[in-house]
């Protein structure tokens, strides 16, 4: 849900290496209800239509995600995609006799039911979005679960929904504070799975607090959520994009399996970014083990949009089953390495340049988690390119605001 640009409260950054201990770092104690052991991947509305959503719509995305060919011949629900997830602006503005949320009729003519009904018959999932507060974040003041958190959560999951975004809108006097927050949100933690034990419906859980006045996420929300948004809402501008890398970047202790950093959707198709702007979004929170929820209109999507999404290289480093978020291990004036340690052994290795030119950065075996190899395949994920060499380092020429995303494996022990 969008809100005014705030300005992103900076994180220190430490340019230079770091050990190879602090790659392989222990995840986060997760929330245990065995979903989202991967970061969620799928569509959000929002940015594509804002308060225009609709069932045709939701079942026009679905439809897309199901069947239409990328230029690989694949699907994009084939990469993984599986949430089909409806933002704010579905419900009537006040709820019914029984104190119940009532979906507007004129959007949704067979209700989230049939909506959900609809999307799990092509072998997909829906997802809705809710808030923490008296009412939504819309302007046009839907209402909220304040203490409606149980009655809402049993709704939510006999309509069928697999995925709720729990915002942080309107909240009731004293509501704000960091123990009222997390009461809240715990709250619909609590009633999402006493609803799982009546309907068998799982719900995976995403906090959308985003550190409003000054309460961070990270700390508290892997108990509670299986993902959440660690900064404001992302824009199709650079200056916002970047400030949000920057701000996600250094929580890469809180995720891990069922636990995610979520730095809010992806802009990929949308107008204001260049197409190495969205190569860097879509390669940065693949790096950084983000929930890549699309939120750009597929059906007039081009193939160059497509191709970013349905990168399937790129994907399998964001969707890695050790569920590692990569970590910096230098930043030399915005000419940034991070590092992801995957399952197999491989390591992702990010070459970011936040810079206004085309730059230079390099890094060694050892500052990214691999030394020792007598040799290293380097497949670089973009241009589905694999170089092998025996050199323990490694420099790549990166454009402005430029991502070289390596997939690096040790051929050989020395």
């Amino acid at each position: 849900m969008r809100r005014p640009i705030r300005v992103l409260t900076a994180f220190a950054l430490i340019a230079g290496a770091v050990t190879a201990a602090a790659v392989a770092q222990t995840p986060a104690e997760a929330l245990a209800n065995g979903l989202a052991l991967t970061p969620p991947m799928g569509f959000n509305d929002w940015n594509a239509v804002g308060c225009g959503t609709s069932e045709a719509f939701i079942k026009q995305t679905a439809d897309f995600f199901h069947t239409h060919k990328l230029s690989d011949g694949s699907t994009l629900q084939q990469h993984g995609y599986q949430y089909v997830n409806i933002d704010d602006c579905w419900a009537l503005p006040s709820r019914d006799a029984h104190g119940n949320l009532v979906p507007d009729p004129k959007k949704f003519p067979d209700g989230i039911s049939g909506t959900a009904a609809y999307v799990h018959s092509l072998g997909l999932k829906l997802g809705l979005y809710n808030d923490s507060g008296l009412k939504t974040c819309s302007s046009h003041g839907f209402p909220g679960s304040f203490r409606h958190e149980a009655q809402d959560a049993l709704q939510f999951a006999k309509w069928g929904v697999d995925y709720l975004k729990d915002d942080n809108c309107n909240q009731a006097s004293g509501q704000d504070t960091r123990a009222a927050t997390i009461q809240r949100y715990t709250a619909m933690r609590d009633g999402l799975a006493a609803a799982r034990k009546q309907t068998g419906q799982a719900i995976v859980f995403s906090i959308c607090q985003k550190g409003d006045n000054g309460i961070n996420t990270e700390d508290w929300s892997p108990e509670v959520g299986n993902l959440w948004r660690t900064t404001s809402d992302v824009h199709t501008n650079w200056t916002r994009l970047d400030s949000i890398i920057d701000k996600n970047i250094p929580l890469a202790q809180y995720a891990g399996p069922g636990a995610w950093n979520d730095p809010d959707m992806l802009e990929v198709g949308n107008a204001g970014l260049t197409a190495t702007e969205q190569r860097t979004q879509f390669g940065m929170w693949a790096e950084m083990a983000a929930p890549l929820l699309i939120g750009t209109k597929l059906a007039s999507a081009t193939t160059q949009t497509l191709d970013i999404l349905g990168n399937a290289e790129v994907i399998a480093v964001d969707q890695d089953s050790l569920g590692r978020q990569g970590v910096q291990v230098s930043d030399n004036g915005g000419l940034r390495v991070l590092a992801k340690k995957l399952a197999n052994g491989d390591v992702a290795v990010a070459f970011f340049n936040e810079t206004g030119a085309t730059a230079s950065i390099s890094t060694t075996a050892s500052a990214v988690g691999v030394g020792g190899a007598a040799s290293y395949a380097l497949r670089d994920l973009w241009a589905h390119k694999t170089t092998n060499t025996t050199s323990p380092s490694w420099t790549e020429s990166v454009p402005s605001h430029g991502t070289v995303l390596l997939r690096i494996h040790p051929t050989a022990a020395k």
